[in-house]
């Protein structure tokens, strides 16, 4: 799928009131598809310690159960575009939400070590496919007035997604006895956790079949009428439909299809600007935010916080990324881009900083002192905070309007591919990286989070207020 740049808007027109309404369900329900995103990536954080202790397994190899989602991820990423053009954006939500489904049950009922991880790539390649549908669905069929605002249903569903795989977590664990092995339903706690996961899925496959398949999609496999009749459906009957067929053919014909040939030149392979890209995607990623979704339960444990505590402050945590990401979606558009990417990497620093500086403390009879502990735990939440409102939701939106129109899909496919092998990177990492020197890997974070600042003040420039065109 390429993106929708299109011509002068004729004959676009605001939702009717009438209309609002329905629209705000149909992005609401491909939305779904970023919050199972969101509570696959991190349901895993309560099963962590479990799977190691019942599979006897290292660090190392925890890890790698852990982070082979996120090839999944890649690989659905980067071939959802592709199946959506060919069998429609509708059908490949109800491949996503198979995907998901069959994930969650493989991975609740594992009989070894391996299959595990088999599903936990299943899964991941539904979290790739819906990391692309949705946005992509909600962009095509929401009225151009309300896109904007529509299209962030998507980044809200995932930090919601988070936050409730997190609550469901803690619940469970509490019915299980706050033993994350304890019987629950005939099964392990752990597994029940990540066996939950079927009732969104299955959510998500049913509302797929109640909202409409995209016109732009009708309209490239010859549909016109069908494309009419769901343009008349989302932006009111007045519509002048004639004029915006004709806009969504006209853009679908003039639409460079950028390839990876179009990235090359410049002194280092790529372009400059595709590297600025890059940079951005593997600075969000080597803060180590995803340390924080995938091992918050199992590194409040490691410093001597109770089980169900530990599960409690990762939902708290999830809360505090909620309320950092609709400050950044209020302040994006007034503050601008850049001082916000800026804001974000500071208050990184501080509480990065603060982490390792506690972690750095003895345990005294397998706790953290009690000011070490309070310092780290507030500093968690602070770093967290600092990143929703700024790097986790600016980044996306650099993405989407910094690179030059006729390289923008392969840049950003390319930016978005950095983006998930750097965060395998972190995820594979962090156990034996925690195992040898817990305040050390927070120094490395902390390193990470200081040197984006004199990238963003060299390298990045403000996109606020430009249209697309300007950016070349």
């Amino acid at each position: 799928m390429t993106s929708t740049a299109q011509a002068p808007q004729s004959g676009a027109r605001s939702a009717h009131p009438e209309h609002l309404g329905h629209v705000i369900f149909i992005a609401a329900a491909a939305a779904m598809g970023g919050f199972l995103f969101g509570y696959d990536s991190s349901v895993i954080n309560g099963a962590v310690e479990a799977i190691r202790d019942r599979y006897d397994v290292g660090s190392a190899a925890l890890a790698q159960v852990i982070a082979i989602a996120l090839i999944g991820c890649a690989v659905g990423a980067a071939t959802a575009g592709r199946i959506a053009d060919r069998i429609g954006r509708i059908r490949c939500m109800q491949i996503a939400a198979v995907l998901f489904t069959v994930s969650a049950i493989g991975s609740a009922l594992p009989f070894a070590l391996w299959d595990l991880a088999f599903w936990r790539v299943i899964g991941g390649f539904a979290i790739g496919m819906a990391s692309v549908i949705g946005p992509a669905y909600i962009a095509e069929v929401a009225p151009p007035a309300y896109r904007g605002r529509l299209g962030s249903f998507q980044q809200a569903a995932i930090v919601v997604g988070i936050a409730v795989s997190q609550l469901v977590n803690w619940g469970l664990l509490n019915a299980a006895g706050g033993d994350q092995r304890g019987k629950l339903m005939g099964l392990e706690a752990w597994q029940v956790m990540l066996g939950v996961m079927v009732v969104p899925a299955v959510l998500y496959g049913m509302l797929s079949f109640a909202i409409p398949e995209s016109p732009r999609f009708l309209l490239s496999v010859g549909k016109r009428e069908r494309a009419r009749e769901i343009l008349a459906e989302v932006e009111g009957k007045e519509t002048d439909l004639d004029a915006r067929v004709a806009e969504i053919e006209h853009a679908m014909k003039s639409e460079h299809k950028s390839s990876f040939k179009d990235l090359l030149g410049g002194s280092f392979f790529f372009k400059p600007i595709v590297w600025i890209g890059i940079g951005l995607s593997v600075f969000q990623q080597f803060v180590g935010i995803n340390v924080a979704f995938y091992y918050s339960s199992t590194l409040w444990q490691s410093v001597g916080v109770d089980p169900s505590d530990s599960f409690f402050y990762s939902f708290t945590t999830s809360i505090i990324n909620i309320v950092g990401t609709v400050i950044a979606m209020i302040f994006v558009d007034r503050v601008g881009r850049k001082p916000l990417a800026l804001i974000g990497s500071v208050g990184m620093v501080v509480g990065l900083a603060l982490e390792a500086w506690a972690f750095s403390y003895d345990l005294v009879d397998g706790k953290l002192p009690s000011t070490q502990g309070w310092v780290a735990l507030i500093a968690a939440h602070l770093f967290v905070l600092f990143f929703a409102l700024s790097w986790g939701v600016v980044v996306w939106v650099f993405l989407g309007e910094m690179f030059p129109n006729k390289i923008r899909a392969a840049a950003l496919g390319v930016a978005a591919s950095a983006q998930w092998i750097a965060n395998w990177a972190i995820t594979a990492s962090f156990p034996s990286l925690a195992d040898w020197n817990l305040s050390g890997t927070y120094v490395i974070y902390t390193i990470c989070a200081a040197l984006s600042i004199p990238f963003v003040l060299k390298f990045v420039k403000e996109t606020k207020g430009k249209s697309l065109e300007e950016m070349g």
